[in-house]
């Protein structure tokens, strides 16, 4: 039986995320100044991902 071609892997791998994972969107928020020494990692606003 052969996998449904939604299910492969290959065409997700290397394609375009559009989620940061928290500690990159901490970088990128201290990159910007938009970080404050000390504020939670939890509950941070959005931030865009720029390429």
């Amino acid at each position: 039986m052969s996998k449904h071609s939604s299910l492969k892997a290959s065409s997700s791998v290397g394609g375009k995320r559009s989620v940061l994972k928290r500690f990159e969107r901490v970088k990128l928020l201290r990159e910007r100044g938009q970080w404050k020494q000390g504020q939670s990692p939890v509950g941070l606003p959005k931030t865009k991902f720029e390429a």
